[in-house]
C-alpha cells in the first residue's frame, strides 16, 4: 500500500474524556456512534456502533514513520482511513454495522431510518451498552437506550472516531461495488454523493435503483421529476425508466 499523503494541519485527536465521564457516573459499556450517507442521493445511510476497552487506540505510520492518531474519518485521507480499518476491530471490544436502504429511506423519511440503522448496529453488538455516545446534538435514537449526544464527538471521542471510520469505510466499499457496472455515475469517487458527473449521469439516463426517490435533486432534473416517491418495477437495464 503506497504511503498516505500527509495534510497540512495534523487532524484532531480523540481521546477519551467523555467516556471517562460516562463511566464515572456509572456507565460500563459505551457505545460511539456514527454515520455516513445521511447527505448523498444515492445508497443506503450507514451506521457503524463501536465499544472500546479504553486502552490507547491503534495509530498508523505516516511519511518518515511519524504517528498518524485515530479522528474523525474525514480529516483522514483514504489510505489512513483503510489503514485503520485494518487495525480497528481486533482492538475494539465489539463493532457492528446497520444500514437503511434507499426504499425505506424513501419510505419513512431521513430521521426513521437513520434510528432504525442505528437500532440494527446497536442490536448486532456483542454487548449491549449502558449509554450510546452520539456524534451531534440530536438524539435521533431515543428510548429505550440512554442517549448522550456530543457536537464532534467524531473528533473527541475514540469510540465514536472507530465508528467514524469503519462506517465510512464500509459504505464507500459498498459505493464503489454497486457502481461497477454503472461508471458515468462516479460512485467509486461520489460515494453516492452531489458531483458534477453524478448530476450529469443523472440528467442522461436517470436515477438507478439505488438512488433516493423522495430526495429534492429529482425537481431539478425535468425529464425525472415524475419519479419523485414513486418506484417503477426494474428494467432490464436495472434503470428507473422514464414512464
Amino acid at each position: 500500500m503506497p504511503k498516505p499523503r500527509e495534510t497540512a494541519a495534523a487532524p484532531r485527536t480523540a481521546g477519551y474524556a467523555i467516556e471517562e465521564e460516562l463511566r464515572a457516573g456509572g456507565a460500563v459499556t459505551i457505545a460511539g456512534v456514527d454515520e455516513v450517507g445521511r447527505g448523498a442521493w444515492a445508497g443506503p445511510v450507514v451506521v457503524c456502533a463501536a465499544v472500546t476497552h479504553l486502552t490507547p487506540p491503534p495509530v498508523v505510520a505516516g511519511r518518515g514513520g511519524r504517528p498518524v492518531a485515530l479522528t474523525d474519518s474525514k480529516l483522514l485521507s483514504p489510505a489512513y482511513r483503510a489503514a485503520f480499518a485494518g487495525l480497528l476491530p481486533g482492538w475494539l471490544a465489539g463493532h457492528a454495522i446497520g444500514a437503511s436502504a434507499p426504499e425505506e429511506i424513501d419510505e419513512v423519511g431521513m430521521t426513521e431510518a437513520l434510528r432504525r440503522a442505528t437500532r440494527r448496529a446497536l442490536a448486532a453488538l456483542p454487548v449491549r451498552p449502558d449509554v450510546v455516545l452520539l456524534d451531534g446534538a440530536h438524539d435521533y435514537l431515543g428510548r429505550p437506550w440512554r442517549v448522550r449526544c456530543e457536537v464532534k464527538a467524531d473528533q473527541r471521542s475514540v469510540s465514536v472516531a472507530a465508528a467514524s471510520v469503519l462506517a465510512k469505510v464500509h459504505r464507500d466499499a459498498l459505493m464503489t461495488a454497486l457502481g461497477a457496472d454503472r461508471p458515468a455515475y462516479g460512485f467509486a469517487d461520489n460515494a453516492g454523493y452531489p458531483s458534477p458527473a453524478h448530476q450529469a449521469a443523472l440528467a442522461a439516463t436517470g436515477p438507478t435503483p439505488h438512488h433516493r426517490l423522495s430526495w429534492s435533486y429529482l425537481d431539478d432534473l425535468p425529464r425525472w421529476r415524475h419519479l419523485r416517491r414513486h418506484r417503477d418495477p426494474l428494467a432490464g437495464t436495472g434503470q428507473l425508466t422514464l414512464l
